[in-house]
Formats: structure tokens, C-alpha cells, sequence
């Protein structure tokens, strides 16, 4: 199996578990180290450790090929993963803007992964519902005021009456 299509198989294998934004990069002659660049996103460590399950069980099962390695900890949300002239980088958003490995390596061509004649498939469009109306809050019934018990008044006191003097 050669570089490119070891390259397509990981890039397919990372779709199966959902990985977004996956570009594969053609290195040969820009890079000592690769021929190609398999660069995908993961949204949460969860994802990060089912992708990189998902092409290092499905490449070991299907085509018979170990990594070389396998580094990174999903703490640091970036993990490569390493074929013979293969590098698989998964990456967390926040990583994969920072680290923007698309554009340390600009002059690099973009190779299609999927394989040929396929057309890349297009997320489903997903209608939105329309938006169900508020239900109207019961409120209680207004109770009149209570009365006031009435307060019995004691009887006013009479003035004393004033004494004339004669």
C-alpha cells in the first residue's frame, strides 16, 4: 500500500467517527520527514480517542499496518498518529486554529481523500422545527383582600368636666 492511499484510508476512517474539517496535505517534496499530512478536527476528548481507536484498530485490522507511534495525550487535545510517510494529527478547534498547520505548510497541495469518483458527501441539511408557542402561564385567581376582623374601639373616656369657680 502506498503513502497516498495509507492517507485516504485514515482520512475515511476518521470521517466513520465523525471527525470534521479533514484535510490531506501532499508533502513529498517539502518534507523530509512525511509525504502527507492527515489533519482533522475532534470536538471533545472523547472524539479524540475515538478517532484515533478508530484508524489505529480499522488500519491493523483491515490493511495489517501498526503505527509507528502514537503521541499526544488527549489533555493537550492534539494527537498524531504515524504511518510510514503518514502523519495524522487530530486536533482539538482551539489547537488546530492556533497550531494552523494548513498554513505552515500553504504551499502544500490539497489532496481530495475521498476515493475517486466519489463526491465528498455533503452534512444533511437539518429543517429547523418550527417554533412551538409559548404556553400560556396559568395564574391564579386574584382573591379579593380579606377583610380585617373589626377591632372593637373601647369607648372614649368622657372629659371630666371642668369645675366653674364661683
Amino acid at each position: 500500500m502506498d503513502a497516498l492511499e495509507t492517507a485516504r484510508l485514515c482520512a475515511k476512517y476518521a470521517d466513520d467517527k465523525k471527525a470534521e474539517n479533514i484535510v490531506l496535505l501532499d508533502l513529498r517534496g517539502l518534507s523530509p520527514v512525511t509525504d502527507f499530512f492527515v489533519i482533522c478536527t475532534a470536538s471533545s476528548s472523547p472524539q479524540l480517542r475515538a478517532v484515533r481507536d478508530e484508524i489505529v484498530v480499522q488500519m491493523r485490522e483491515e490493511q495489517g499496518l501498526k503505527p509507528m507511534f502514537v503521541d499526544g495525550a488527549f489533555e493537550s487535545q492534539w494527537i498524531i498518529v504515524n504511518y510510514p510517510n503518514v502523519l495524522v494529527h487530530v486536533q482539538s478547534p482551539e489547537k488546530r486554529e492556533f497550531y494552523a498547520l494548513e498554513e505552515l505548510w500553504g504551499d502544500a497541495p490539497v489532496v481530495p481523500w475521498q476515493p475517486e469518483g466519489a463526491e465528498p458527501e455533503e452534512a444533511p441539511v437539518k429543517k429547523k422545527a418550527p417554533a412551538k408557542k409559548a404556553a400560556a402561564k396559568k395564574t391564579a385567581a386574584k382573591k379579593a383582600p380579606a377583610k380585617k376582623a373589626a377591632v372593637k374601639k373601647a369607648p372614649a373616656k368622657k372629659a371630666a368636666k371642668k369645675k366653674s369657680s364661683k
